[in-house]
């Protein structure tokens, strides 16, 4: 597209974003942004006439060789980016796992991938942000100018203003990843070869996978356009290509090292396949076997895009433990082995993080000023898998799993569903400090943090026809009334498409 004309478009959509915002302003009636998608596991059910609408916004404008940066706008996904920015021989340097998440998604979320640990989170690849503060202003915010709302829009999760247009920063991109799988055979050499890994200058990528308490793979990537030879070459995208954790299993358990070239794309996005490996919980709920064949049949069902819009269109969230966490790399053995007493769950995904972690999730309090608290490196857990149980259990369970984490020093990704009370919340995030950025930049008639994120059963209950008057409402409620039939509701509001957050327009 024209330049010109991206940017004439891109002027338009933001002059009707400020005029509907100032509207919702002035009338002291409040709204929630609505980007058309979600990568969270919350509940969530937007009303059409209490939105901005910003899914329009998906446009990458400007690819800069020269500086390195790319201008883009907030609803643009992962795959759509790298696909732009490789036009010119560039690279996001923290570009996230799933293809479906967008830029401002990792910027106002929160958002770390296996090139963190040099990178930092996605926020801190970011140069400068446009944002409609919530009276209909538009702001450049930047380190130079508006530098606390530049620094406090990082996990604000929309709460401080409407972002519409970022700058980038981009590395050179190479054609392929040269991947190093290490087989590790307990919790304590897993994180001494995580660390020992990231200590390397010539790695760009470093994570790691816990297969059980007594097998995991700790796995780097360099960046590299030579390939010794074709059979070297593994892909994970096409749908007879292995699942990326799959695979990795399958050596770590020769106990020896081993090294093959993947192309740049399907290393980016290797975990797309199955969502890491939550898609394999989808084959035991339907009693399907789980192998080749029937990976490759339902191929199409295993891509992240669809698995999240069957996932909140079922409900499924309600019975798995489904959370990101961070915490001091001291404190990691202990987490582990209390994760593995309490759940049992594997695999477990392993993602260094660098000591700055803490400044890019949601406004947390600071830590006590001790030389390990300063320069100490965390570590990203993903503990994905199901915990049946009653509610209560359930709940129980998982503010037990946040509780543990505050104690250890850790924070959670703010996407998946929270327990926290209000007090709770706060006693971790620096209320003080995020109520005075709200207070100075008008922000006040927007949700808070803590609003975005608790946790709402009731937009679950909502999907499945309680509430819902007459024989349609019925009819859904008695077709929905078991587990099963709402897994089928998922598959086939999957296929169908559509939009799956917003509710239905009111009469």
């Amino acid at each position: 597209m024209n330049e010109t004309i991206a940017d004439e478009q891109h002027a338009r959509a933001v002059d009707k974003i400020s005029a509907d915002v100032r509207s919702f302003h002035n009338r002291k009636v409040p709204f929630r942004v609505y980007h058309g998608s979600t990568n969270s596991t919350r509940h969530a059910n937007f009303d059409r006439d209490a939105i901005v609408d910003v899914s329009s916004l998906n446009r990458v404008l400007h690819v800069n060789e020269e500086t390195k940066t790319v201008i883009v706008e907030p609803n643009v996904p992962m795959d759509l980016l790298v696909h732009e920015t490789k036009k010119f021989g560039l690279l996001p340097p923290v570009v996230m796992e799933f293809p479906g998440i967008t830029v401002g998604g990792g910027f106002v979320g929160t958002a770390g991938e296996s090139s963190s640990f040099k990178y930092g989170f996605f926020d801190r690849t970011v140069n400068w942000a446009e944002v409609v503060l919530a009276d209909g202003e538009v702001v450049k915010a930047s380190k130079a100018k508006h530098q606390d709302l530049f620094e406090g829009l990082a996990g604000s999760f929309g709460t401080l203003g409407v972002l519409t247009l970022v700058e980038i920063q981009l590395i050179s991109i190479k054609s392929y990843v040269e991947l190093t799988y290490y087989p590790v055979t307990s919790i304590e050499a897993s994180i001494s070869k995580l660390r020992q890994e990231t200590l390397k200058d010539e790695n760009d990528y470093v994570d790691g996978i816990l297969f059980a308490k007594t097998s995991g793979a700790i796995i780097s990537g360099r960046l590299t356009d030579k390939c010794p030879k074709l059979s070297m070459i593994q892909r994970f995208s096409r749908a007879w290509d292995p699942w990326f954790y799959l695979h990795a299993e399958r050596i770590a358990s020769k106990k020896a090292s081993s090294t093959e070239i993947v192309p740049i794309e399907d290393y980016l996005f290797r975990y797309d396949r199955g969502a890491f490996w939550t898609g394999r919980y989808a084959f035991k709920y339907f009693w399907t076997p789980f192998n080749r064949i029937t990976r490759f049949l339902l191929n199409y069902f295993m891509h992240t895009r669809v698995m999240y819009h069957a996932l909140h269109a079922s409900g499924h969230t309600d019975r798995y433990i489904i959370q990101d966490l961070a915490l001091p790399a001291a404190n990691f053995v202990e987490f582990i082995r209390y994760v593995d007493f309490k759940f049992g769950l594997y695999p477990l995904w392993l993602c260094p993080l660098p000591p700055n972690t803490r400044g890019s999730m949601a406004h947390p309090r600071s830590l006590a000023t001790t030389a390990q608290s300063k320069s100490d490196q965390y570590i990203n857990v993903g503990v994905w898998g199901p915990y049946p149980s009653s509610e209560d259990g359930y709940v129980a369970a998982n503010r037990d799993l946040e509780a543990k984490l505050s104690a250890l020093g850790g924070l959670k990704w703010l996407y998946a569903r929270c327990f926290y009370t209000e007090d709770e919340f706060w006693q971790i995030y620096d209320e003080n400090r995020y109520r005075a950025l709200r207070e100075k930049y008008r922000a006040t008639s927007l949700p808070t943090v803590f609003d975005k994120i608790r946790d709402r059963p009731e937009s679950r209950n909502q999907r499945f026809g309680y509430g819902e008057p007459g024989l349609k409402g019925m009819t859904k409620r008695v077709l929905l009334s078991t587990r099963l039939m709402r897994g089928f509701y998922g598959i086939y509001k999957a296929i169908r498409g559509g939009d799956y957050l917003l509710a239905k327009k009111k009469n």
